[in-house]
């Protein structure tokens, strides 16, 4: 994948380094029940699934765009594509071998990711 740094590494280690990335970002901003999902066996388009969710939009917008940052200081630059930052119901980042899903929690149970795709 062009435009990548080296420090999150490539292929496979890549995918797990930004996901925990992504996980350790939530976390710090007071992410809910973040879980990484590996979606390689199960999807081909990306290696992994990362899930939080916040209690508000305004919770939401934060998780997201400490996600972004931190993603771009580590060299992975900024996501592929971004959807749902409008009303952060549930703001979705794809970085292609990683999508980082931040939902707020009452769509978070309505989508129920976990179950779809564990």
């Amino acid at each position: 994948m062009s435009g990548l740094g080296s420090g999150l590494g490539d292929g496979a280690d890549r995918a797990r380094s930004l996901a925990v990335l992504a996980a350790r970002a939530a976390a710090d901003k007071k992410g809910e029940s973040t879980v990484v999902l590996e979606m390689g066996p199960l999807l081909s388009i990306t290696d992994a699934f990362v899930i939080t969710s916040g209690g508000n939009p305004r919770q939401v917008r934060t998780i997201a765009e400490e996600v972004e940052q931190r993603a771009k200081a580590a060299g992975a630059g900024g996501p592929n594509r971004v959807e749902g930052l409008d009303d952060a119901r549930w703001i979705l980042l794809d970085y292609g071998d990683v999508v980082v899903h931040v939902f707020l929690e009452e769509a978070r149970r309505y989508y129920d990711l976990e179950r779809l795709w564990a």
